[in-house]
């Protein structure tokens, strides 16, 4: 009986390498035979993980789960929590092997470590914080923005007519009702911004804000007195 057990056991030696082979070096994978618990382990692939050898123990579950007789009723355990000597955080599963009596001849473990999952998940939460702690830095950069726009435009007219509206709305007066006062101070910001050295621009803003060309002419000789 127990040589079919060690036989069936050794049918299960390629899964460890086929295993660990597929989940990567993240995953340790270990073949018990229980009928020998102090010297349970057959084979053994990613042990850097754990540390164990060939020849190892069984473990603390691996006795209650033997003691208990948990392979009665179920044929695996999935995902319980695992801890190695030092420190390492697992996620583990049971496979329980058995003979065709529903006898136990061993168990297959998987152990995942999650150990660089939880760096990643602490890095990412890290990165996140700092991007969103920062408000500063995210205010100074589209106060940058308001105040140098750039405006694509396919041609002279759409530049000269996006700069004139755009300085337009700003005063939040329809240029109907505007002032003499808020004209020249709509005429002497386009300046500032260049559009009188574009060709025609005189006559441009004259039309936006309802006004004459020579109205123009007087407010940007006037440019530095006050308003």
């Amino acid at each position: 009986m127990e040589k079919k057990k060690r036989d069936l056991l050794k049918t299960y030696i390629p899964l460890v390498d086929f295993i660990a082979g597929i989940v990567g070096p993240f995953c340790e994978v270990v073949l018990h035979d229980v009928s020998n618990v102090e010297s349970s382990i057959v084979a053994i692939k990613n042990n850097h993980i754990s540390g164990r050898q060939v020849g190892g123990p069984l473990t603390d579950l691996g006795l209650k789960l033997l003691k208990e007789k948990a392979y009665v009723e179920k044929d695996y355990l999935l995902n319980y929590p695992g801890k190695t000597k030092d420190g390492k955080v697992l996620r583990s599963s049971t496979f329980f092997i058995k003979d065709e009596d529903g006898d136990i001849a061993g168990m297959l473990c998987v152990n995942m470590d999650l150990s660089a999952a939880y760096a990643a998940k602490r890095f990412i939460e890290d990165f996140i914080m700092n991007i969103n702690g920062e408000p500063q830095d995210q205010s100074t950069y589209k106060e940058d923005r308001k105040e140098v726009p750039e405006n694509l435009t396919l041609s002279l007219e759409e530049l000269m007519r996006s700069i004139i509206e755009n300085t337009v709305a700003e005063v939040n007066v329809p240029p109907e009702r505007m002032s003499p006062e808020e004209k020249m101070g709509v005429v002497h910001k386009l300046s500032e911004k260049g559009v009188f050295l574009l060709k025609g621009a005189i006559a441009e803003v004259a039309r936006h804000l309802k006004t004459s060309e020579n109205t123009i002419y007087r407010y940007l000789s006037r440019k530095n007195s006050d308003l």
